[in-house]
């Protein structure tokens, strides 16, 4: 495995304990899951199994493993007559899913301004220097966040203490949506202003402001929504 494996997980320790990483499956998973994130595999190509068996140096049993966890985690899909193949990121599924995301994380919102605890909310608030500090935030140019405790709205679903709400968006659309902010929602105007709505969001959950903290994120979601469509729309 190259380093890549490596930096994936132990950026997404809270989403696999690091006791799980360790079979071919988890490897071979976490690898083609960010690839697949992050470009490095087509969204919609078809997936060949003899060839990522053999990147990987695994067997095609091993492989379908893996596959069957980025199924479950909306990342591939199969069909008949068609085989497995990466999802498409479409103009209709990001509506769907944002609409989704938006009620659930205003949600999440809502519950951490009265469930975290100061010092949580005080470690969001660092990791939001950290990013500005580290990337070229101020100027638009670029905002990526890594997955997991390094993803401000990642702590945010976890600060809601609301065990299935947590499962909803970690286990059943984060890496979904997570394909969308890093392939086309990460650079551009758009990037100072999602920046700013972070740390106006996390001041009313420090406030504990929950009402204003959940509109806050629908908006903010909102507002990425319409960012992505319109990248869509600019692509015709």
């Amino acid at each position: 495995m190259n380093q890549s494996v490596t930096n994936e997980s132990a950026a997404n320790e809270s989403i696999e304990p690091q006791n799980q990483v360790t079979t071919a499956v988890d490897q071979v998973f976490v690898e083609l899951r960010r690839a697949i994130v992050e470009g490095d595999v087509a969204q919609g190509s078809k997936i060949s199994e003899p060839e990522l068996a053999k990147r990987y140096g695994v067997s095609r049993a091993t492989l379908r493993d893996a596959l069957n966890r980025l199924e479950a985690c909306n990342l591939v899909e199969r069909k008949a007559n068609v085989g497995c193949r990466v999802v498409a990121l479409t103009p209709e599924r990001l509506i769907e899913v944002y609409q989704v995301r938006a009620s659930l994380e205003g949600l999440a919102c809502r519950l951490a301004a009265e469930n975290m605890t100061d010092e949580e909310i005080a470690n969001i608030k660092a990791l939001l220097n950290k990013h500005l500090n580290e990337q070229r935030v101020k100027e638009g140019e670029s905002y990526y966040q890594e997955a997991g405790d390094l993803d401000f709205h990642y702590r945010i679903i976890k600060g809601s203490k609301n065990e299935h709400l947590f499962n909803l968006l970690i286990h059943d659309l984060y890496q979904l949506i997570r394909m969308y902010r890093v392939q086309m929602g990460m650079t551009g105007p758009r990037v100072s202003k999602a920046f700013d709505e972070h740390l106006a969001i996390i001041n009313a959950i420090e406030n504990r402001d929950g009402e204003l903290a959940e509109m806050l994120m629908k908006r903010h979601i909102g507002y990425s929504m319409n960012n992505i469509e319109n990248k869509f729309n600019a692509a015709q």
